[in-house]
């Protein structure tokens, strides 16, 4: 079997975290879902972070790896969903999320190597806070302890292939020198939070909201955005992403000086739902297509999930800063709705693509020298 044959399972691996967390998360907002186990409430965020970002992540950069021993990312990273979703064994599956981290930083670093930028580096810092973030989890016994560096591993992840890419806006060495400093300062923000939250806290909202203005300032989406079909609809989906970012920053300075109990949920959700699931939404065409080999074809309704997910996610923050629960409740299923919606606009994207690739008796699947290096963050 070929490394692309095999990446269909470690991908469906991925996909049972997401509807395993997504179904504890609707059970921990207090409406009623079938769950595997229970347990699922308190390991939403181990399912979706380290189980499904993990395993697509880690899944994207072995596969611009090449080479085998990069698979054992993924492969780590399914294990522990396994073990979270089917078994009593947290600790096991942390030291798997662990083993995974461990082994797409050494993957990062490889890759690093080849292309030594500054890019390449901070998806290395980015890759090396997914397992220090497990670490920290497993020895504290506390999951607010790897929060930030969980946090940072997706964001910087994101921010680091929108580097890459803000090239073509040419930013002026004062602006990369300040996104630098961005970027350790949300680093330095998870590591206090660690020890001191409400501090950590402050500092990484800081570091996420003016992370959130560098890149609606120096990203190419502002160019891309202008362009019709699939180009434009990338490159407005990330604009509202970057939205997301610099308004979680805000909430989570709010949340750092205590100022309603909601804005933990905002906060959080506001980053790891509008901003992150919005990088996925955008790039999910480019990604799906090299690492399946599948052909997909854009259509207008891949704009239903990216609507859906920013209309709920504003309604739960709402309801988050204004004490509301029954309007939480509605933002928070109404954001899995999203979800769904997003499944199945890429399923009917894939059936569009496979008539449009036989069309004429021609062969027009994709092949990864027909796609530009896909962005590791979706993430």
């Amino acid at each position: 079997m070929t490394f692309r044959g095999r990446r269909l399972p470690l991908l469906a691996g991925g996909m049972l975290a997401l509807l395993a967390g997504v179904l504890g998360g609707l059970l921990r907002a207090g409406l009623q879902v079938p769950v595997l186990r229970i347990e699922h409430v308190a390991l939403h965020a181990a399912l979706m972070i380290g189980g499904f970002f993990g395993t697509v992540i880690s899944l994207e950069r072995a596969a611009a790896h090449g080479r085998a021993p990069a698979y054992g990312a993924p492969v780590c990273a399914v294990a522990a969903t396994l073990t979270l979703v089917f078994a009593d064994a947290p600790v096991l599956a942390l030291l798997l999320l662990a083993a995974s981290g461990a082994v797409l930083t050494w993957v990062t670093w490889r890759l690093h190597l080849r292309q030594p930028m500054l890019h390449s580096l901070v998806l290395l810092v980015g890759a090396a806070c997914f397992p220090i973030g497990a670490l920290l989890w497993l020895a504290s016994g506390a999951f607010d302890a790897a929060l930030g560096f969980w946090i940072d591993f997706l964001v910087l992840t994101i921010a680091g292939e929108r580097l890459e890419l803000s090239r073509l806006m040419r930013p002026a060495p004062g602006a990369r020198r300040l996104f630098v400093a961005l970027a350790a300062l949300v680093v330095a923000g998870a590591a206090a939070w660690a020890v001191h939250p409400p501090a950590g806290q402050a500092l990484t909202g800081i570091g996420l909201g003016a992370l959130g203005l560098w890149l609606l300032r120096h990203d190419i989406a502002r160019r891309t955005a202008r362009a019709a079909g699939l180009t434009g609809f990338i490159g407005r989906t990330l604009l509202i992403g970057h939205g997301w970012l610099t308004l979680s920053g805000v909430l989570m300075l709010g949340w750092a000086a205590g100022l309603a109990p909601g804005l933990r949920d905002a906060a959080l959700h506001a980053v790891l739902l509008g901003f992150v699931m919005s990088m996925v939404f955008a790039h999910a065409p480019i990604v799906f297509p090299v690492l399946l080999g599948v052909p997909m074809r854009h259509h207008a309704g891949a704009w239903i999930p990216v609507a859906l997910l920013s209309a709920s996610l504003a309604l739960r923050v709402v309801a988050d800063v204004a004490g509301l629960p029954g309007v939480h409740k509605a933002g928070v299923a109404g954001n899995a709705v999203a979800l769904a919606a997003f499944v199945l606009s890429t399923l009917a994207a894939v059936v569009l693509g496979r008539r449009r690739a036989t069309v004429g008796g021609q062969d027009l699947r994709p092949t990864p020298s027909s796609h530009p290096r896909p962005p590791s963050a979706r993430g």
